[in-house]
């Protein structure tokens, strides 16, 4: 079965478009009908996922894929990767400059909510290279 496609371009430090792919896919799947809980939960791990990309990452691309039963979520940056996965994932654990916490971002929740709120959350990650993040919502 094909899914339903929606790529966005994700700006690097840009704070003021910052949340703009998750509100997209928030609206195309309130059209398509889905319910609630699942919008809220994509919405989310979008959010974390283009936040993390613009503050650490210098922006990416977001991939969606619009199925029936699912949404997956790909979310690919070239980046300076994340050097410790485990501790990344770790609730208040952040490496945002005091700067971007001022501005209220970067509190160490990006991951952790990511994880929270989809299915399955796989990370692939290398140092110097980037990150891509596949995150899967069911319905």
């Amino acid at each position: 079965m094909s899914a339903l496609h929606f790529h966005f371009e994700i700006d690097g430090m840009d704070f003021s478009s910052a949340g703009d792919a998750s509100v997209a896919v928030k609206k195309k799947l309130r059209q398509l009908g889905f319910p609630s809980d699942v919008i809220r939960r994509c919405s989310i791990a979008m959010y974390e996922g283009e936040i993390n990309m613009v503050i650490h990452a210098d922006g990416g691309t977001a991939d969606v894929m619009v199925y029936p039963d699912k949404v997956v979520m790909v979310l690919e940056d070239h980046g300076p990767g994340i050097p410790d996965v485990e501790l990344a994932m770790k609730e208040g654990y952040s490496t945002s400059t005091e700067q971007i916490r001022n501005m209220g971002f970067g509190a160490g929740m990006g991951l952790p909510n990511m994880k929270r709120y989809t299915d399955s959350l796989e990370i692939e990650t290398q140092v110097g290279v980037g990150t891509k993040l596949t995150m899967v919502v069911s319905v």
